[in-house]
């Protein structure tokens, strides 16, 4: 028997995550790795005009294509920092409320951050992500501000 420490488990032991509804997702970066802002000479820059770097252009772009990879799965909202990554993904239910054919938020995640490994040539993803099943409106709202505040709160945290 290993005397590794086990990795406590972040999910909902019986939660279905291919449940139709908005979940807010994060996923950071190994080490907090400051991989995706850059303006080109590998410094951070201010978010009112975020250059992402050559990482960063690949996570957007992978993200953009998260929409058109899953019919069910639509991305509403995200923001790239320097070292993670916040989204907002919808499943989608049919016109008769069933939901599609829809993989589960782990399988989405994980061959997201596969794909982008792959294109980057090296590991550059924290084991897991946290996730948070969106309850109503008002928690959606709430997070989608959170989401379009994070670069300026980051920047103001930063100069102070």
């Amino acid at each position: 028997m290993s005397n590794l420490p086990k990795r406590k488990s972040i999910r909902i032991g019986d939660y279905d995550y291919s449940t139709p509804g908005a979940y807010f997702i994060t996923i950071c970066t190994a080490n907090r790795e400051k991989i995706f802002w850059s303006d080109r000479r590998g410094e951070l820059c201010s978010p009112a005009n975020v250059p992402l770097s050559d990482i960063g252009i690949i996570v957007d772009n992978e993200i953009k294509r998260l929409n058109s990879v899953y019919d069910a799965v639509r991305v509403d909202k995200y923001c790239i920092m320097p070292d993670h990554i916040h989204f907002i993904i919808s499943i989608d239910t049919d016109a008769d409320g069933r939901t599609q054919f829809a993989p589960t938020i782990s399988r989405v995640m994980k061959q997201f951050k596969g794909s982008i490994t792959k294109q980057v040539g090296r590991p550059i993803w924290q084991k897991s992500f946290y996730d948070h099943g969106i309850r109503n409106q008002q928690d959606y709202d709430e997070i989608w501000a959170y989401i379009e505040n994070n670069p300026l709160k980051y920047a103001l945290n930063r100069t102070l």
